[in-house]
């Protein structure tokens, strides 16, 4: 049993470390401050969709890798 959680554990922090790289950054540095971030409907779209999926990936392996890593504590006594 525990070396399963600790499959699982090690799995989810390497998906948590993918989804979060995914992640598009807040600003959009210095060719965002150039061009004043002007985006198309479609650009603008397509963005916050995939942000939103990724930030919601995120949410969801976070809790699940928090679960694993509270299994692991009481598993390991």
């Amino acid at each position: 049993m525990l070396l399963a959680v600790q499959i699982v554990h090690v799995i989810l922090a390497v998906v948590l470390i993918v989804v979060v790289l995914f992640q598009s950054g807040k600003t959009a540095g210095l060719s965002g401050a150039i061009a004043g971030g002007a985006d198309t409907f479609f650009g603008k779209n397509k963005g916050r969709t995939i942000d939103a999926i990724l930030k919601k990936w995120t949410s969801v392996v976070a809790i699940l890798f928090l679960i694993t890593s509270i299994a692991l504590f009481f598993l390991s006594k």
